[in-house]
């Protein structure tokens, strides 16, 4: 085993010696910020990783398999309430409560997609919003959820200083599943589909099924990264937790960084939370920071439409994170696909 692991470390070329260095200095880095950095610092990250995992399983959707969603919010609130009934209701640990408020997002996701993915382009995204506000509305007119005042995560308390490590982790497991999935021949559908929805069913890629297992991805991860967050702040609320606010970060952070990129939204993200912070401490501003952030983005769509790791990879001719898959790896997945 160690032989076969040492000829392909030798088979690595520079660049991807390189790579692997820095994301291991970067993996040590993130995993001991709580021991060097500041309680400031740790919450900048912890957002960050939070974030990050939102705009990648967006830009899974949307610039990979073409499903351009504006219902993710639904995914967050549905993990939030699953674990703060999970852990105040029934006890049940924080890691297994995470695990079924991402199962909880997942069957949902499964249950509307048979209608979901008959309907293409703006009739999807729309129809992604209002299954997302019915289940606000029908979430917070029942009292078992604490109707409009949301439920508290109290249990989560003693835990604190350990949520930061479920956000690093969840940011990781989140860019692994997605190199995962675009380098395999799901992955491989997905391509086709959005490139060519026609020519990709003419030629027998399953379309429907492929998209599913897409949606059971993201919303599985989206509904995980929502109950981290509430964790974080022990306190879940309806109308915050379906906000379309939290689809609007995500659409910024994959255009400002690059659609159809991995390495897009971890910058997009980066640089989301930095201004957010910056314009939430500008008194003057008051509510006036979404609107900012839009300009923002159109700005970037305007002078740079592939996002600014797209602009770099095209100009440059590299990618950062690769979602490529070997030519022998293509020809060997190309029967699989058909």
């Amino acid at each position: 085993m160690f032989t076969k692991l040492f000829g392909k470390i030798k088979s690595l070329t520079m660049r991807q010696m390189i790579s692997v260095v820095v994301l291991l200095i970067i993996l040590i880095a993130l995993f001991t910020l709580p021991n060097w950095g500041g309680s400031y610092i740790n919450l900048l990250v912890r957002l960050m990783c939070m974030y990050i995992t939102l705009g990648q399983m967006w830009n899974l959707l949307a610039g990979y398999a073409g499903l351009v969603s504006l219902g993710q919010q639904m995914y967050i609130g549905l993990g939030a309430f699953s674990v703060a009934i999970a852990a105040e209701n029934f006890g049940i640990p924080f890691i297994p409560a995470l695990i079924l408020g991402g199962l909880v997002s997942m069957i949902v996701s499964v249950g509307i997609s048979y209608l979901l993915l008959r309907m293409k382009g703006m009739y999807f995204s729309i129809a992604t919003w209002i299954f997302a506000e019915a289940m606000m509305l029908i979430l917070s007119s029942m009292a078992y959820f604490g109707r409009g005042q949301g439920l508290f995560i109290l249990s989560a308390r003693p835990i604190q200083a350990q949520i930061f490590y479920y956000a690093a982790a969840l940011i990781v497991v989140a860019i692994i599943v997605t190199v995962i999935v675009l380098r395999s021949k799901l992955g491989l559908g997905l391509f086709a589909i959005r490139d060519d929805d026609s020519a990709s069913a003419t030629c027998g890629v399953p379309q429907f099924k492929s998209k599913l297992y897409c949606m059971m991805i993201a919303s599985f991860v989206t509904g995980v990264c929502g109950g981290v967050f509430y964790m974080d702040m022990v306190w879940v609320q309806p109308v915050a937790a379906f906000s379309i606010n939290w689809t609007v970060a995500s659409v910024f952070i994959v255009v400002i960084g690059g659609i159809g990129t991995i390495a897009g939204p971890i910058i997009g993200g980066i640089i989301y939370v930095f201004l957010s912070q910056y314009l939430a401490s500008l008194a003057q501003i008051g509510s006036l920071n979404m609107v900012i952030l839009g300009v923002i983005a159109v700005a970037v769509i305007l002078l740079a439409p592939n996002g600014i790791v797209g602009t770099l990879e095209r100009r440059f001719g590299f990618e950062i994170l690769s979602s490529r898959r070997r030519f022998h790896d293509l020809r060997g997945s190309r029967n699989q696909l058909l």
